[in-house]
């Protein structure tokens, strides 16, 4: 396997300041082959982030491996089967994974805080605030918050699915400067290297297109949740939010300050302009509850313009919203170019599609919003 370099490359890879990290260990990571938590590596990955604190950067840990210890503990083969197998594997094993951080963090005279997440903590803007919140007092304190999936009670509603876009998140919420994804790959190829000896790996992808997403493969690990497709989603909503994330192997030695200085792994450059905290809750802090299919002249108002979207740029509404509630923005072809707060729930936004604002109130007897979707409550797409 090889790694393509150019002279613009490694320009952009150059290193930049980071004052706050935020870093993620899959479960093939910390987890040995017979699914007992690894502690040699929690060691070693304790007296890395010890070292790079030590250099002024406050450090936040994303880490799996909770339902893999509880699985090692219960006498368990394979991923468990049902949600409540998987909830009781996570409540046995958070506290034997935390306890092994707690003693390796311990040895370097760092507190370690636990922090565990579903997705309702984004969704609602007040709990929303309150974890950004949390997470600023701890790091004040000198803590290392590790955060994990709430795996205990999560259920496919209230799932992030995976840890990779949990600590992409993460690194949002909290205002990181960058994300370091730990896994058992070094990065992001130009085609799968355990099919191709000689595919090559690729340091740095200023912008995710299309041919970067189809280099992403499936899940390649038995013990982990995630591969490299979701590792791609990570990287987008670091790039809105503004956040440097790398891809490496996380067992190569010191590849915290290798990766930090752009000498392994795959980079992922951010935009230009980061999107604002309100704005990136609506980016990646919601789920949509439904979609708005809008003609070409609206959406080039939206997109080139900057305007709101009116009753009659919508041809087609599809899913259950109350007003309020988060929508995908879709174009003629159905491809989703953005999403905002609807101000009209979906029986009442049918009724006045296609039609000028001013027919609203005799359509519907009132007029709440002349606006579907105001352009201050909408966010697009990368």
């Amino acid at each position: 396997m090889k790694t393509m370099t150019t002279k613009i490359e490694i320009e952009a890879a150059e290193p930049t300041v980071v004052t706050r990290l935020v870093v993620k260990v899959g479960s093939s990571t910390v987890t040995q082959s017979n699914g007992v938590t690894d502690r040699t590596y929690i060691a070693d990955l304790a007296a890395q982030i010890a070292a790079q604190r030590s250099q002024g950067r406050s450090v936040i840990l994303v880490s799996s491996g909770a339902v893999a210890a509880g699985m090692a503990r219960l006498g368990q083969v394979g991923r468990p089967k049902t949600i409540p197998q998987k909830q009781a594997a996570a409540a046995v094993g958070q506290g034997l994974l935390m306890q092994t951080y707690a003693d390796a963090f311990g040895a370097h005279g760092v507190t370690v805080a636990q922090i565990l997440l579903t997705r309702d903590d984004l969704r609602d803007r007040t709990r929303y605030l309150n974890a950004r919140n949390t997470f600023a007092a701890l790091l004040k304190a000198g803590v290392v918050p590790i955060v994990n999936e709430n795996d205990t009670v999560a259920v496919d509603e209230i799932k992030f699915g995976d840890n990779d876009t949990l600590a992409a998140l993460v690194a949002s919420l909290a205002e990181a400067d960058a994300l370091l994804l730990l896994s058992d790959v070094a990065g992001l190829y130009d085609r799968d290297p355990t099919q191709f000896a000689d595919a090559e790996l690729i340091p740095v992808v200023e912008k995710i297109d299309k041919a970067t997403e189809q280099r992403a493969g499936s899940a390649r690990s038995k013990v982990g949740a995630g591969g490299m497709t979701t590792k791609i989603q990570a990287a987008k909503i670091c790039a809105g939010a503004g956040v440097r994330m790398t891809i490496a192997n996380g067992h190569r030695p010191n590849v915290i300050a290798d990766a930090l200085a752009g000498e392994c792994g795959t980079l992922f450059l951010p935009r230009p302009e980061r999107l604002g905290q309100r704005k990136r809750w609506i980016a990646y802090g919601i789920v949509p509850k439904g979609s708005i299919t809008v003609n070409d002249g609206a959406r080039q108002r939206l997109v080139d313009e900057g305007k709101s979207l009116l009753p009659a740029g919508v041809t087609h509404i599809s899913g259950h919203f109350r007003a309020g509630e988060l929508v995908r923005l879709l174009d003629a072809h159905g491809h989703a170019f953005a999403q905002g707060f609807v101000n009209y729930a979906n029986d009442d936004l049918f009724k006045i599609m296609g039609r000028r604002t001013a027919d609203i109130s005799q359509l519907l007897g009132a007029k709440p919003s002349d606006e579907v979707v105001h352009r201050d409550n909408l966010v697009l797409n990368l």
